[in-house]
């Protein structure tokens, strides 16, 4: 009788263990950060007219994700952007250039494993340099706010591919004018949150 009882409570044992693990084989949370880099292609909107040209370059971004919270705030993060907007200028500015750095809130819907559409709204700092009939005045900097949204679709493991649109409102500038680049970026990205067995 010892005996039975002694194997019984090592098979209950070892059970625990192989039924705890049964979920988390496919896929564990590790630390929620999500790096990436890509291109971006944008309409400068200098002056207000479709014709004032493009310009483009790199943006960099990381969002951080909040996986331990409660079931309602899943799909929440915040995303930080920065961007260098200065080659490949189509325009008639041949100095041209505008820089943004950004924060704000994004929300990712996980509801399929391999793609997932998101949407963000960030505000920061923009950066522009021009030219103007004011030989000393030739750069400024105005608070940036930019609704976006986009789609991620993941490439392999922890390797996802964002294909990223943005419309910006850089606030009061000339004559109070709000002026509204906007464009889209194309990227990778790497997830450290999520470590997946296949």
């Amino acid at each position: 009788m010892r005996m039975k009882l002694i194997v019984a409570s090592l098979l209950l044992a070892a059970a625990f263990p192989a039924s705890a693990q049964v979920v988390p084989a496919a896929e564990k949370h590790g630390l929620p950060l999500v790096v990436g880099v890509g291109f971006s292609d944008f309409r400068s909107d200098w002056n207000g007219r479709l014709w004032d040209g493009r310009l483009a370059g790199g943006t960099v971004w990381a969002d951080w994700n909040f996986y331990g919270a409660p079931s309602f705030l899943h799909g929440l993060g915040i995303e930080a952007e920065a961007r260098d907007l200065n080659y490949a200028r189509t325009g008639n500015v041949p100095n041209m250039r505008q820089d943004t750095a950004q924060i704000g809130a994004i929300y990712t819907w996980r509801h399929y494993q391999r793609v997932h559409p998101y949407a963000k709204y960030l505000a920061g700092l923009g950066s522009i340099d021009f030219q103007h009939t004011d030989p000393h005045y030739s750069h400024d900097t105005r608070t940036v706010y930019t609704p976006g949204g986009g789609v991620e679709y993941r490439a392999w493991r922890n390797v996802w591919v964002r294909g990223d649109y943005e419309y910006q409102f850089w606030t009061d500038f000339f004559r109070h004018h709000t002026m509204n680049p906007n464009g889209v970026t194309l990227g990778v990205s790497y997830d450290f949150g999520h470590s997946y067995a296949h």
